[in-house]
């Protein structure tokens, strides 16, 4: 295994990890949900709501089947997450980049106007904001990798160009692809039932993994 890899199997999930900070943070996220809630309580749209978790969602898939990629290689996921954190959950995701993606969909979904035909730069807007967001995610991620808090071990998976295209296709865009078809659908049991479905695969991948199988990643 990487270095990398090592110490980011090092204190995984080790609640002595915790730092105080953490309390806040929480109290943020649980502030904006309740929030977005009690508004969708009134207008009966919760599509606020099921964005957040829609791309959470994909992102718990995304952390999940990369540590699967770290546990059958045994050398390295495709990115790591070695650095210091408050607490690692698995070996390329953390407690803050929890935080971060459950925020996500909703900041995504207050961008979208009321209309369903407005464009930007003659692009639909729901498309041109994933984009924008995704680029954006692209090139904080290329910070946090020059600083050695995120490290790619492959050499598809890099500062390169194609590298950088993988990442934003893979890393981040197919999340607000999946945010638009929940958002798209038109009965609330069907997106319900959407977003149970991008939950119950990862969940299920885990129980698996390291629930019978005994895998550590």
């Amino acid at each position: 295994m990487t270095p990398a890899t090592q110490q980011a199997l090092n204190g995984l999930r080790d609640l002595t990890m915790l730092k105080w900070y953490v309390i806040p943070l929480l109290a943020f996220v649980f502030y904006v949900y309740i929030r977005e809630i009690k508004e969708a309580r009134l207008t009966k749209n919760w599509d606020v709501v099921l964005a957040g978790l829609t791309i959470f969602g994909a992102d718990f898939f995304n952390e999940t089947w990369n540590s699967w990629i770290m546990y059958l290689t045994q050398r390295s996921a495709f990115w790591t997450t070695p650095g210091d954190t408050a607490l690692r959950t698995l070996v390329g995701w953390n407690i803050e980049i929890m935080f971060m993606f459950l925020l996500l969909g909703i900041i995504y979904y207050h961008s979208l106007s009321k209309s369903k035909k407005e464009k930007i730069l003659g692009m639909p807007e729901k498309w041109f904001w994933a984009i924008g967001y995704s680029a954006f995610c692209v090139f904080i991620e290329c910070f946090l990798n020059i600083g050695g808090l995120l490290v790619w071990e492959y050499p598809f998976w890099n500062l390169s160009f194609k590298g950088v295209w993988l990442i934003f296709l893979i890393g981040y865009f197919h999340f607000f692809c999946f945010a638009i078809l929940v958002l798209s659908l038109k009965k609330l049991k069907t997106k319900i039932i959407t977003v149970g479905i991008i939950y119950a695969v990862p969940i299920l991948m885990n129980i698996l993994a390291i629930g019978f199988l005994g895998w550590k990643y």
